[in-house]
């Protein structure tokens, strides 16, 4: 990031958010290659607004050369002769359970012998339409060097975080023949998400912030599938007047789509499709990551009040809830900002001697994004650090649920990026 860039993002750190009423407004924009990592930040990720990338992003991507056929057709022998044992998680899509599909593990060359059954039969089987999803291709065949992710997606503080615990990532390898598709939904920790088609075509239904609570049913329930004729009665959807048209997007072959934070989604294959999915997030989206888990928090709390008074750890109790919903806490939350932030301290202390890091990959993004991103990182991590000093759950916690002392990190980055202010 340049010094120009830092300044106008320096001047943002208190992000401000749009409220989006309408997707009329809305359209995608379709990026070519001659474009910046700072127009990116600047027209993209501050203003958290959707666009496509264009194939030449993707054009050297080793699975682009040997996962698919001349014909553009995933290519089942290669993809066999790489992965054929390996275990991999499979959603039947015709089936609902609560607002997701039922998954199951299995060999994956049961699924692509299943797949090829499926074209065969003319895209329908007695099993359903079975989808490869959420596999963790990256983590489990990490020397496959299948594709390079793109320097506008490297600040990516959820796998540096996961990968550094040693516990989770959050990149996949999505398979799923013509006609399987994903329910509605936001992702995790409202992060932004990328996705790439390595081939096939897919059609994506994006909603902005706020636009979901209007697809709620009278219950309070989130739509599964925003097509369902269902979603016109007003009676179970009082507020669908409310709500505006999707945005759609074809994704052609190659292209690579960068969704918002926060933005709800619905997602179809119209084509046997093979695609590598990120979901991450940075000092762009942090605050958005912050609301969302005060919300959680503040959900849970409504959910068990009538026991407050006869519990002396009610407030730890909604905490160990949290995390068994959204898969974080305030607690691990902080320990998250620690580890970012010590990750570029210790870059801005050395500034390109960057042996001190855990992570060599951590270490090259970093390179590649240079110490204005790195004090820009710190600055958003100092502002969440700072907001949650004051949140009232947050000064609850047992001391023992912190790892190390807020005040002290604060202290470390002010010194830390006092010589690049």
């Amino acid at each position: 990031m340049d010094r120009d860039t830092l300044h106008i993002a320096s001047s943002l750190i208190k992000i401000p958010r749009q409220s989006h009423q309408c997707c009329s407004s809305h359209f995608v924009d379709y990026v070519e290659r001659n474009i910046s990592y700072s127009k990116f930040f600047k027209n993209y990720l501050i203003p958290n607004h959707p666009c496509v990338f264009s194939k030449k992003f993707t054009e050297d991507w080793n699975c682009r050369k040997h996962w698919v056929t001349e014909e553009g057709k995933p290519n089942f022998s290669r993809l066999l002769q790489q992965f054929e044992e390996a275990p991999v998680p499979v959603a039947n899509c015709n089936v609902k359970e609560y607002n997701a599909n039922p998954k199951q593990i299995i060999p994956f060359k049961e699924f692509v012998q299943y797949w090829k059954d499926y074209i065969q039969n003319g895209h329908s089987s007695p099993k359903g339409c079975l989808y490869l999803k959420d596999w963790h291709m990256h983590r489990n065949f990490p020397d496959h060097n299948s594709y390079k992710t793109p320097i506008f997606f490297s600040s990516d503080w959820l796998n540096e975080y996961w990968d550094s615990i040693e516990v989770d990532d959050y990149r996949f390898v999505y398979m799923g023949p013509k006609g399987s598709w994903t329910p509605f939904h936001a992702d995790v920790f409202r992060s932004y998400s990328w996705s790439a088609n390595i081939c096939g075509r897919k059609k994506w239904l994006l909603y902005p912030p706020g636009q979901e609570e209007f697809l709620r049913d009278r219950h309070g329930t989130l739509a599964y599938d925003v097509t369902a004729p269902m979603l016109q009665d007003k009676g179970q959807y009082p507020h669908i007047d409310k709500a505006c048209q999707p945005l759609e997007i074809i994704q052609e072959a190659g292209e690579i789509i960068f969704v918002p934070s926060g933005w709800h989604h619905q997602v179809y294959n119209l084509e046997d499709t093979i695609s590598i999915n990120h979901n991450w997030l940075n000092g762009c989206n942090l605050d958005i990551m912050w609301q969302f888990l005060q919300n959680e928090l503040a959900s849970v709390q409504r959910e068990i009040e009538e026991w407050r008074e006869t519990m002396d750890t009610w407030h730890q109790h909604c905490q160990v809830i949290m995390k068994s919903c959204t898969g974080i806490d305030f607690g691990e939350f902080a320990t998250f900002l620690k580890i970012i932030a010590n990750n570029r301290i210790s870059f801005l202390n050395s500034y390109l001697a960057s042996s001190s890091l855990q992570s060599r990959q951590v270490a090259e993004a970093l390179e590649s994004l240079g110490p204005h991103h790195a004090t820009f990182d710190l600055q958003r991590v100092t502002y969440i650090l700072e907001s949650m000093l004051n949140n009232e759950d947050f000064k609850r916690l047992e001391p023992s649920s912190l790892k190390f002392q807020p005040e002290s990190l604060l202290q470390e980055i002010r010194e830390a990026t006092r010589s690049t202010a």
